[in-house]
């Protein structure tokens, strides 16, 4: 498009891409617009296979920024991300979440390159939580704001956040589900692991506040060993690369209906958790997927960045003690047996969040472009 907008998107992980994936081909139609991909939890080979899994195009820009400590990957992020910025010079960068790939929003400020930050506002009030740090770091620099509702703008202006760079746009991964449904209905992964609907559980563990912590390891497996002999039915547990390093060292024993899987692909675990007698999970989406789709599921967290499902009673946060879990698991389990429903917060509901973000950031990098050009010419 002639004399379009040059905005660049910098994400490193696969939970960034899931919601950045309506969004990324309307940016691709209206703006000149480069993808980064720093590969900051995979190999960079295996990056590419992500966005294919999405149907979406390859990135611009695949960089390779793992490392053995974490100041080193830090480094790596700023250092190869600051090159692609000065290359390309874009006039806007787009960036989601928390990530340790979102803090090459320290380089884009430095270079007066305006930073839209999408799911800002996210605060879980707890530092043991790595990425409660990133948050704060990046919302604070960034020039807008883009927070999925309410809570999360109110944290923002109570932080001191001027208002007028706030603009609250709704979660984006309704859209990304609503998309992605018909695929995820035809998937087969039921008859391939032989389950039956709500006949199993589905668990998933990988935060490194819960898992480096071997004590909230056990009691977690020896919740799910325990639940597993209660209602007679597996338990899927999806085995992050965290998590199996975390429990080999433990020597931590897992029951007969204890099932450890590999991570599954998204349209596979979307299905599996549809159809689950109920969920357990300490993912920080799981209050979205579950009332969205509109499956059972406890959080297994002592903190949570997304409150809005616990204003509508739609999921239980546990903690780590067996009789917590366990009682939380039977009030799901009997809900689903009485056909309760699950409600779906507002900021939940938007359908059309890919809009609300390629409008705003077309008009206020817009302007932000040519009031710099007004103001320094």
């Amino acid at each position: 498009m002639k004399n379009a907008l040059k905005i660049m998107t910098v994400m490193g992980t696969r939970p960034e891409i899931i919601r950045l994936s309506c969004i990324l081909p309307k940016m691709d139609e209206y703006f000149e617009h480069i993808i980064v991909f720093t590969s900051q939890s995979y190999d960079k080979e295996l990056s590419t296979v992500f966005f294919e899994d999405f149907k979406l195009r390859k990135p611009d820009y695949v960089l390779s920024v793992k490392a053995d400590t974490l100041g080193g990957q830090l480094a790596n992020i700023l250092t190869q991300t600051e090159e692609v910025m000065l290359k390309e010079k874009p006039d806007g960068l787009l960036v989601l979440g928390d990530t340790n790939s979102a803090l090459c929003t320290i380089i884009a400020k430095r270079l007066k390159i305006p930073i839209f930050h999408m799911e800002a506002g996210n605060r879980s009030f707890d530092d043991n939580v790595p990425e409660e740090i990133n948050r704060r770091i990046i919302d604070h620099i960034s020039d807008f704001n883009l927070p999925y509702g309410e809570h999360s703008r109110r944290y923002l202006i109570r932080e001191g956040v001027h208002p007028g760079s706030i603009y609250t746009t709704g979660s984006p991964l309704n859209e990304v589900l609503t998309k992605f449904k018909p695929d995820i209905e035809a998937s087969g992964i039921l008859e391939e692991l032989k389950l039956k609907e709500s006949e199993y559980f589905v668990v998933s563990t990988h935060r490194e506040e819960n898992v480096d912590n071997p004590d909230n390891l056990r009691e977690l497996f020896a919740s799910i060993n325990s639940i597993t002999e209660e209602y007679g039915f597996p338990a899927i547990v999806t085995l992050h690369p965290r998590t199996k390093v975390r429990l080999e060292a433990a020597d931590i024993q897992v029951g007969s209906k204890v099932v450890l899987h590999e991570p599954f692909g998204f349209l596979d675990y979307n299905k599996l958790q549809m159809n689950a007698l109920c969920v357990l999970s300490d993912s920080g989406t799981i209050q979205e997927e579950s009332t969205i789709m509109g499956f059972r599921a406890v959080q297994i967290r002592v903190s949570s960045e997304r409150p809005e499902a616990f204003d509508t009673g739609s999921i239980i946060l546990t903690g780590f003690n067996r009789d917590s879990i366990a009682r939380a698991v039977a009030l799901t389990v009997d809900e689903a047996k009485s056909g309760e429903r699950v409600d779906i917060p507002e900021t939940y509901r938007p359908t059309n969040v890919s809009s609300r973000v390629v409008k705003l950031i077309m008009g206020l990098a817009n302007i932000r472009k040519n009031h710099n050009k007004q103001k320094y010419n």
